[in-house]
């Protein structure tokens, strides 16, 4: 999967509590196994009007939120069913970074595997980004993996946490299968000693 180092761009504030899975990718998107294509179902619910046409008043309908690629959200983004679905729409879409105060277990887990960056920030920080984001497109928020930190147009930052494992998959690309891949040379020598070892198994 594409590394995640540093990543400054437009962010799209969506002040919304317990977004769940079914509206960030509504069920009726989940027929494909592919990873490609969810984009356009992305929020859809919120983003479509019965009739098909763009929702204006929907955050990434309105011009300077278009080419988005960070969300910041309200409290306990992804909650629901566990479809890994959403992290896919999410960065089909060009979503890399989702801001909140919390995530999901599940959806936050899925993200790793999908090298998005859930960042869990402060109360008072999220209100402060979220001002940030509501200024459109000339207002870029700047996400420093490496250093943990996020950087307001202002000058400001507001530091978030990461289990350094997780950090790690994030920098170097790799999914948990990317991850035993690495260790293929170690893996491939306890294999070949097992077998002289024990040749009739």
């Amino acid at each position: 999967m594409q590394k995640f180092t540093e990543l400054t761009g437009v962010a799209a504030p969506l002040p919304i509590m317990n977004v769940d899975t079914d509206m960030i990718i509504p069920k009726d998107y989940l027929k494909t196994i592919e990873r490609t294509g969810l984009g356009k179902g992305l929020f859809a619910e919120m983003r479509f009007n019965e009739d098909g046409s763009e929702n204006p008043d929907f955050v990434l309908n309105k011009p300077a939120y278009r080419k988005a690629q960070i969300i910041v959200a309200g409290d306990n983004f992804g909650c629901g069913s566990s479809r890994e679905h959403a992290p896919w729409a999410l960065l089909d879409y060009g979503i890399r970074c989702v801001i909140s105060t919390s995530f999901a277990d599940i959806f936050y887990n899925n993200c790793f595997n999908n090298g998005i960056l859930p960042a869990i920030v402060s109360k008072e920080d999220l209100d402060k980004l979220m001002d940030d984001a509501g200024r459109g497109a000339n207002a870029t928020l700047t996400v420093d993996l490496a250093n943990e930190r996020i950087y307001g147009p202002d000058g400001g930052s507001a530091p978030f946490k990461i289990d350094p494992a997780r950090k790690e998959k994030l920098l170097k690309g790799l999914d948990d299968i990317g991850l035993t891949m690495v260790k293929d040379p170690s893996i491939s020598t306890f294999e070949r000693k097992a077998e002289a070892a024990r040749p009739w198994v």
